[in-house]
């Protein structure tokens, strides 16, 4: 499971990057997953988050649920997340959702960091 993610951290922006094993993320592993993507989040004071998707084509309700449950703990934080790289595929999904709307997205991940770290 803790190859399914890497979060990396560029001064106040954390970086989480999913790999392409989050396609068959099963419910089961859902718990493990928010614990390993949402504990390091929640000990930023005001965290803004870059969900890079540039290693995932497509993903289903589990992640989909995974990306709602970082992002509720963003929120509550008075933070910030935003996605990149998102295919094609995944963005019809997202726009199928309507979840375009609750995010911004972006193309690239540099793209993504100027907007977070000029607010």
């Amino acid at each position: 499971m803790s190859d399914a993610f890497r979060i990396e951290r560029h001064g106040d922006v954390a970086v989480v990057v999913p790999s392409s094993e989050v396609e068959s993320l099963q419910w089961e592993l859902i718990e493990e997953a928010a614990d390993l993507v949402v504990a390091p989040i929640s000990q930023m004071e005001v965290p803004m988050v870059v969900i890079d998707l540039s290693e995932v084509e497509f993903f289903g309700s589990v992640f989909l649920s995974l990306l709602l449950r970082t992002w509720k703990s963003v929120y509550q934080q008075g933070g910030t997340m935003v996605l990149c790289g998102v295919s094609q595929r995944a963005r019809e999904l997202l726009k199928l959702t309507a979840l375009d709307t609750l995010w911004a997205i972006y193309e690239t991940r540099e793209e993504a960091m100027q907007v977070l770290q000029a607010d």
